[in-house]
Parts: structure tokens; sequence; C-alpha cells
């Protein structure tokens, strides 16, 4: 009786083993798994916003002759910015900031001796936000004339935007999956499959670098400023199950 139940249970043993292997083998032949594809979505704009800053500066021994001077510079910028096209309402001048001056004595050997004081210096800073981008992308050129008038101006390089940035930013999603949908359907049909459900989709850093630069792309997503003409790109990765 033990033998017989030993032949019965070494008989199921058999039965069963030989039903899991060739199920693995069935399962082997079964077109399934996933494919990861990465999709890009870019597309080139030009900025409708343009900061612009400068700043100007006048010394005196006395205090009050020095804003006096500062003030008569500051209405021959405002003059010649409303001559430029230039409203004021959109000139924004900062708070004057006060600098005491003082020149550092040492002796013939090289001892420190005090300092003497020199005077003061008043600077003034100025600040336009303009949708006219090439006006004042012209005029930040064009303001070393005043140099001419007497006064003496800095001029900042135009710091360029895009107001749209949020729609801009939908569409390059979207193009940037449809990117990714086309590439997945293409490697499924060269192996022989079909695309199936969408299992996960994850989006890269949002990047804007400047047209035809050679400027990297940054982990933390690149904003550039300093172009005018703009590139906006962005990626999709994507994972399909196929089948």
């Amino acid at each position: 009786m033990k033998q017989h139940l030993t032949a019965v249970i070494f008989a199921l043993a058999i039965i069963i083993s030989a039903a899991i292997l060739g199920n693995a083998i069935v399962n082997r032949n079964k077109k399934s798994g996933t494919v990861d594809v990465t999709g890009l979505g870019e597309q080139n704009f030009s900025s409708d916003l343009v900061v612009w800053e400068g700043n100007f500066s006048r010394e005196s021994f006395e205090i009050k002759d020095a804003y006096a001077a500062l003030e008569k510079d500051r209405q021959t910028v405002t003059d010649y910015l409303n001559q430029k096209g230039i409203p004021k309402e959109q000139i924004i001048f900062n708070a004057v900031n006060t600098n005491p001056l003082y020149e550092q004595n040492y002796s013939s050997n090289g001892n420190f001796m005090g300092q003497t004081f020199l005077g003061y210096q008043l600077n003034q800073s100025i600040q336009i936000s303009s949708s006219e981008v090439d006006r004042v992308e012209q005029i930040s050129r064009e303001i070393t004339e005043l140099l001419l008038q007497g006064v003496k101006f800095y001029s900042q390089p135009p710091r360029y935007y895009y107001t749209n940035l949020e729609s801009l930013k939908i569409e390059m999603i979207s193009k940037a999956t449809e990117d990714a949908r086309l590439r997945a359907e293409r490697i499924a049909e060269n192996s022989g499959s079909r695309l199936g459900q969408l299992i996960s989709a994850n989006m890269g850093i949002f990047q804007i670098t400047g047209q035809n630069s050679a400027e990297d792309y940054s982990w933390g997503g690149t904003f550039n400023t300093s172009s005018k003409e703009k590139t906006a790109s962005i990626t999709m990765r994507l994972s399909y199950r196929v089948k």
C-alpha cells in the first residue's frame, strides 16, 4: 500500500512539472512587455516684453549740489526718452543712493594715516518695461547720446521675456507627447507588435534658450533672458505596453 501511494505521488509530481514547463514555453512565445520612449516638443518664438535698466550719477563736495545736479540729469534723461517715444508712465526712477567718498592716506613707508573726505556720490537707477521691444532695444544702444549732454549714464543689456509662457508650455507638452507616441508606435511596428495601454508619463524640464545659440540645458531648467529670439523645448517620457 505504501509503495502504491508513493507511485501515485511521483506520477502527480511529473504531471504538475510538465504542466508548469509547458505553460512557461507558451508564455515565452507570447509578445508582451513594455516600450519606453522620450518625445521632444520644440518651438521658436519672439519675446513680447523687454525690461531695460540703466543708472546715472553725480559727485560733489556738498550733498545739496550733487543732488541738484542729479535732479537736472533726471529731467534730461526723461526728456530724451520722451523724445524717443517712451511715455512717462513707463519710466521708473528708483530711490537715490548716497555714498560718501574718501581718500585713503598712507605714509612713505606704507603705514595707514587715516582718510580724507572728498564729498558725495549720488546714484540713481532707471527701469523701463515695455511691449515695444524693438524701440526699447534701439534706445538701449543709442542712450550713450546722453554723454554728449553731460549725463554720466551707464546702460545695462536689455532682458527679454514672453508673457504667454504658460500657453506655450501646454503646447510644447502636447507636441512632446505626440512625438513620443509616434516613436513608440514605430518601435512596436518594427518588432511585429502592437502598441497597448499607456502605463506612465513623465514630463521633463521646460527649457528656454536663445535661438541658434550654444547654450547648455540645465537640470533645473534654462531660462534665457538675453536673447530676443528664443527656442522653447520640453521632453515627455512615456511607457507603453506592447502586445
